[in-house]
């Protein structure tokens, strides 16, 4: 069994736990989160050890590598101390909030000589997978588009969306790296627009809805659509058109809550596992992680310029 140590209990660490929960291969059997509430309901609930702080929890030993799942803006501190003591790292997406700050994480865990996966969950959703099969194998014959859309069931938290970086950082680098993934190819033009509409006034530079329309060195086309206002709950879904053929995937879906993401969730981690063993990495890398933030900022200075 895989012992992971769990860095923040909030909504997506919690979402990590129950994931986790029956794994035949990987345990979360830590958790450090300096707000009280949090940490107590994560260790009652799960029966793992609580922390108040990621020392603390590092120096208690028996781990066999660190989930981070803290604030966007602070995976790269988050992994400089967990790096320093020598445990392989799996951080949520996107590892930083700018493709320097993934660049930093890089160096560190070069320096130290440590693994680090990055948490682009969609990787391993099997109807995804199927999807990257056929593309590849020539089922579709040429790509010429590829839609990708998120909607969220609501709007996050004002606290959150102030460090996430906004709707491109938080929401779009999914889709740009699932795009990448899928297509294997890299964004070369790319124009961004956005619904005026912000739901929370303390988060004004970051808007309920943003679409995106991009071009690729694979020759697809690729359309992001992002949104925090979708009836009924998360949904997620992609559409493939090719010269041959065509599919269409409602992979996350309010109909089927979150099992989806939860079951992805096991085989990341378990691939982590492997990664940290030292198999290769089947999941997403520093190197898929800066491209995605580096599509996402590109995004994002095409509103600042329009604006």
């Amino acid at each position: 069994m895989f012992r992971l140590g769990l860095v923040g209990a909030g909504r997506m660490g919690r979402t990590h736990l129950r994931a986790l929960r029956d794994s035949s291969g990987v345990t979360i059997v830590a958790v450090a989160e300096p707000v009280d509430a949090l940490r107590d309901e994560a260790v009652s609930a799960f029966g793992i050890d609580g922390f108040s702080s990621l020392p603390d929890m590092l120096a208690a030993g028996g781990l066999d590598g660190v989930l981070i799942v803290t604030p966007s803006d602070s995976h790269v501190d988050v992994i400089g101390l967990v790096a320093a003591a020598g445990l392989p790292i799996l951080c949520e997406k996107p590892c930083g909030v700018t493709a320097s700050d993934t660049r930093r994480a890089q160096s560190i865990v070069r320096d130290a000589s440590v693994a680090l996966q990055i948490g682009y969950w969609r990787r391993f959703v099997p109807e995804l997978q199927t999807i990257r099969e056929g593309i590849a194998s020539g089922e579709f014959g040429d790509i010429l588009s590829l839609s990708c859309l998120q909607w969220d069931g609501e709007p996050p938290s004002a606290a959150f969306r102030a460090r996430s970086g906004g709707v491109f950082i938080d929401m779009g680098v999914h889709e740009f790296d699932q795009a990448r993934w899928l297509t294997g190819g890299d964004f070369t033009r790319m124009s961004a627009v956005a619904s005026p509409a912000i739901s929370d006034p303390d988060v004004a530079d970051d808007p309920d809805s943003a679409q995106v329309l991009c071009e690729t060195t694979s020759g697809a086309t690729v359309f992001v659509s992002l949104g925090r206002h979708y009836s009924g709950g998360d949904m997620a879904s992609v559409e493939v058109f090719g010269s041959k053929s065509h599919t269409q995937s409602l992979f996350l879906s309010p109909d089927d809550g979150e099992r989806a993401q939860l079951e992805a969730l096991v085989r990341q981690a378990e691939a982590f596992a492997d990664y940290a063993r030292g198999g290769q990495c089947r999941g997403a890398s520093v190197e898929d992680a800066i491209a995605a933030l580096e599509a996402a900022g590109r995004a994002a200075e095409q509103l600042t310029t329009s604006h």
